[in-house]
């Protein structure tokens, strides 16, 4: 994924991308206009133009990439869910001094489950076993 500043997703760019990281997880690969239509645009009740739009708007964004595949054009997720996520959040902190990012991730964890919290130290201890073991 490009470096740039992570863009700002829509509703329908949102809902566009959970359909082809959908897609990838499922091990179907890049989608055509028509792929995306028949399945976000039937849910919404849109125009195979506007999720055309959508799509080339999602590539000048950095966000997807696209294929030739004949006559038409293949599009796929430039990263995970979880990597636009955290690009997103990086984005945000960024530009905050060490304290306020510090404090701003306090608040944050403040209000999280314990569901995410048990997450959390287990990410923690999977970073950490990460960063202590020898390299290969």
């Amino acid at each position: 994924m490009a470096t740039d500043p992570t863009p700002r997703l829509g509703e329908l760019e949102r809902a566009v991308m959970e359909h082809l990281w959908t897609r990838t997880g499922n091990g179907d690969g890049p989608a055509t206009v028509r792929e995306v239509h028949d399945v976000v645009g039937a849910e919404r009740d849109l125009a195979y133009t506007t999720l055309m739009t959508v799509l080339d708007r999602l590539t000048r964004k950095g966000v997807v990439e696209r294929e030739r595949d004949g006559r038409a054009w293949r599009y796929a997720p430039l990263g995970s869910r979880e990597q636009l996520t955290a690009r997103t959040l990086r984005d945000a902190l960024g530009g905050l001094g060490a304290d306020d990012r510090r404090a701003a991730m306090v608040h944050f964890l403040d209000e999280a489950s314990a569901d995410e919290i048990a997450d959390l130290r287990a990410a923690l201890a999977a970073l950490e076993a990460r960063r202590d073991a020898p390299p290969a």
